[in-house]
């Protein structure tokens, strides 16, 4: 996990996550592959819920609000207010936009306003991770 939190997480790259989160739990168990058990009886067993993504998108929010208290150029680039022309095609999902539909912030704006009062951005990340993904 060392450098996640730069990683944009699609929905794709999310479901390999969960793949592997839960190929981990069941080596760790082990059950065969061959076993008919389903996802949520491995969970159960395991006496867990999926923790690979709610930590990766907490320790994302928590450098987001320090990239974003500070006025420096990480600011601005993790803004994307950044000068010259945008590139063809699909454009690419930014952090800052993963981490609106995790918080649950509405627009990226708020995000961003809500990083400022350092007390109301922890309980927005304390919020997002009991919710879950």
């Amino acid at each position: 996990m060392y450098g996640c939190e730069a990683w944009t997480i699609s929905k794709q790259t999310q479901k390999k996550l969960e793949a592997t989160e839960m190929w981990f739990l069941r080596r760790m168990l082990r059950i065969s592959w061959t076993a008919k058990k389903t996802n949520d009886t491995v969970l159960e067993e395991a006496h867990t819920t999926r923790l690979l993504i709610s930590k990766i998108r907490k320790r994302q929010a928590i450098f987001f609000g320090h990239v974003m208290r500070r006025e420096k150029l990480e600011n601005l680039v993790t803004k994307g207010m950044l000068e010259g022309k945008r590139s063809r095609g699909k454009q690419r999902e930014k952090l800052i936009e993963g981490l609106t539909d995790w918080l649950k912030a509405g627009k990226s704006l708020e995000a961003i306003e809500a990083t400022k009062d350092r007390k109301k951005w922890r309980t927005m990340i304390a919020n997002a991770v009991k919710q879950g993904t």
